[in-house]
């Protein structure tokens, strides 16, 4: 399928996401992963409340059914079934009249933006409350109102799925997405999309690496997965959080807590190799869920890839981030970034020259034959050279690529050649 139509292919699945009320916990969660196992299958894991994650405990599981602010006509002037967005989430069950100075410090609205409707959750505080327009507030009139939030939060479990594309090795690379968020469609539905669209791609490639795909609750979610597989953390040699990948701006990359990681070179190399504007920006402890991956009794190679990162656009955590705010096209740029990242990746090894002693003759076994009509041929004779000089072990395809200021993938064929020749090994 063509970029435009995988982007298109994206955009539908944000778009079926995108009412959904999701949180932490509960249902919500549940419904956003059924929809995605309709595209990879999906292992779900159930964890309950009351269970201790490293220094964390899972909490009771909030659920709703219903919420709204009503006049004395009846007229519901705040309506959680127009848009999920408009309850403070993890509110408590509310049944009450009030009037409106005793509604107002349960009001949250965002003044310098009067037309948007704010995201704000209360996870670990019980109390209660609605996310409304500052226009909407304004046109209020003093009087009674009735207020009533039909949610539960009680004992349950916390949800999180991971899909699994087998490679030929165990040795992973994990694709971390959150599903906690409601109806924000960059933050983070369209990550979720992307990913899931890798994975389906990478499914298709026999890839080398196993790639494991976490789909889970922010911060809690994360950690919770952590706790639960800490004694195959070994595993992990690589990762990536996804997280707003649909909006209109350039691409940016976020380092692991290292700096230095595979991962970060890759990243860097390929966006760079691409000349797409981007944006790489150094690792803090402050964004998405790489924070908990590249914690430092983890400290496992995990960087972050976004298009506006984290807090970074007006739009955030508002109504205003809506399907009208991402698009099929920006979403098939990430995308294509992604696979483009992970073939390198996949083929990023390390060599050992099997004749080290002088330049092997490359004529008579047929390689410089081998590229004869080739546009880059001075080029692609170069890149053998090159591996030939630097497979000692020690260094990688892409430390040759970049000492040689060489495309990553002359150099790949180049390996290729060379060892299908029996002059290098793995």
């Amino acid at each position: 399928m063509t970029g435009s139509g995988l982007g298109r292919e994206m955009y539908a699945l944000v778009e079926r996401l995108y009412p959904l009320c999701r949180s932490i916990t509960g249902d919500g969660v549940r419904a956003t992963l059924d929809i995605v196992g309709e595209y990879v299958p999906l292992e779900i894991h159930e964890v309950p409340t009351g269970t201790q994650v490293l220094d964390w405990t899972v909490p009771q599981e909030w659920n709703i059914r219903d919420a709204y602010i009503a006049d004395a006509t009846g007229r519901r002037v705040v309506d959680f079934a127009a848009s999920s967005l408009h309850v403070l989430g993890y509110s408590v069950p509310v049944a009450a009249t009030m009037p409106l100075a005793e509604l107002r410090p349960h009001l949250h609205t965002l003044p310098d933006h009067p037309d948007w409707v704010p995201y704000r959750t209360s996870y670990y505080r019980p109390t209660w409350g609605f996310c409304l327009s500052q226009n909407t507030l304004d046109a209020l009139p003093e009087g009674d109102y009735e207020v009533r939030i039909d949610s539960t939060l009680a004992d349950g479990h916390l949800t999180y799925a991971e899909h699994v594309v087998p490679g030929e090795v165990p040795d992973e690379v994990i694709v971390s997405s959150h599903v906690c968020h409601p109806s924000l469609a960059n933050d983070n539905l369209a990550g979720i999309a992307v990913a899931t669209h890798l994975a389906r791609a990478l499914a298709e490639q026999n890839p080398y690496y196993t790639y494991r795909f976490i789909y889970a609750p922010g911060t809690i979610g994360a950690l919770t997965w952590l706790a639960r597989n800490a004694d195959r953390i070994d595993r992990i040699k690589h990762g990536l959080v996804l997280a707003c990948a649909g909006d209109p701006g350039q691409l940016t990359y976020k380092k692991s807590r290292r700096g230095d990681a595979e991962i970060d070179r890759v990243m860097r190399h390929v966006l760079a190799a691409s000349e797409r504007p981007h944006h790489i920006k150094e690792f803090t402890p402050y964004g998405y869920d790489e924070r908990q991956y590249c914690s430092p009794g983890f400290d496992l190679g995990v960087g972050s890839l976004s298009r506006t990162p984290y807090a970074g656009y007006p739009e955030y955590h508002t109504s205003a981030d809506n399907l009208d705010f991402v698009s099929p096209d920006a979403m098939a740029d990430t995308l294509a970034l992604c696979r483009e990242a992970f073939a390198l990746l996949d083929r990023n090894r390390s060599y050992l020259n099997l004749s080290p002693y002088g330049e092997p003759q490359l004529g008579r076994r047929g390689l410089y034959d081998a590229l004869g009509g080739r546009s880059d041929t001075q080029e692609a004779q170069l890149a053998m050279l090159w591996v030939l000089s630097l497979s000692d072990g020690k260094h990688s395809l892409l430390d040759v690529a970049e000492r040689a200021d060489l495309p990553f993938d002359t150099v790949a064929l180049a390996a290729r050649a060379l060892r299908d020749a029996g002059l290098i090994k793995a």
